[in-house]
């Protein structure tokens, strides 16, 4: 008999449902990871905002009316306003901060 060069249907059934497992940990833990990152810049732009309007009180001597007078403002943001992740507006609160925990994430 030749000896014959391949791989049997049981070797690629094996390799077939090794490569499955694998998927089936890895993926969960890749979309995880995306969502903590979506979180943590939402946290970060809500930080950078309530900083820029610590400048403006510090520059203006006085509160903004509105968020807008802030993060539309080029002075404050050149690159334009910061954007959640998320899709979620930026308010400001009456104490004069934006406050994440409105962020249903």
């Amino acid at each position: 008999m030749k000896s014959r060069k391949g791989f049997t249907l049981v070797e690629l059934l094996i390799v077939v449902l090794i490569l499955g497992a694998l998927a089936a940990i890895a993926i969960p833990r890749i979309i995880g990871g995306a969502t903590n990152a979506k979180i943590n810049a939402c946290k970060t732009n809500v930080n950078l905002i309530n900083s820029q309007i610590e400048l403006y009180r510090a520059t203006e001597d006085k509160w903004p009316d509105s968020i807008d007078d802030v993060i539309k403002n080029t002075d404050y943001f050149p690159d334009g306003p910061p954007e959640c992740p998320f899709e979620v507006d930026y308010t400001m609160t009456a104490n004069h901060r934006v406050d994440a925990s409105k962020h249903n994430h």
